[in-house]
C-alpha cells in the first residue's frame, strides 16, 4: 500500500476527486493549509486600493489517498491530467487497520 499526498490549488480538488472515484478510490482526506513554493502568491489591496500587500503564504489543498501499489500510476496520471500545478508525494504504508471492523491492510482501505 502507498499513501499519495497531492498538493494542489482549490480549483483542482473536485476534478481530481471525481476522476479518482471512477477508478474506485473512495477514501480521500482533504486538508486546507497555507504554504509557499516556487509560484508567487497574488497581491491584495490593503488600504482602499492605495497599498498592496504580498502575502507570505497562499492557500493550498492537500489531498491524501491510500491505495494498493497497483493503483499508484493511475492516481498520479489522474492528478497530472486534472491539475497543472502542485506537488505529488508518494510514501509506503506498512500497515493499515480499520478501527471499527478490525480489517487490516488493503481490506481496511
Amino acid at each position: 500500500m502507498i499513501r499519495i499526498d497531492i498538493v494542489v490549488p482549490r480549483n483542482d480538488v473536485e476534478a481530481i476527486s471525481d476522476a479518482l472515484k471512477k477508478i474506485e478510490v473512495g477514501g480521500i482526506t482533504a486538508i486546507t493549509g497555507w504554504g509557499r513554493g516556487k509560484s508567487t502568491v497574488p497581491t491584495i489591496d490593503a488600504v482602499k486600493e492605495t497599498e498592496t500587500l504580498t502575502q507570505e503564504f497562499g492557500v493550498r489543498f492537500i489531498l491524501q489517498v491510500v491505495v494498493p501499489d497497483n493503483k499508484k500510476n493511475d492516481v498520479i496520471k489522474i492528478v497530472r491530467e486534472n491539475s497543472k500545478m502542485g506537488k505529488i508525494f508518494v510514501s509506503s504504508i506498512s500497515e493499515a487497520m480499520d478501527i471499527t471492523t478490525g480489517s487490516k491492510d488493503e481490506k481496511a482501505i
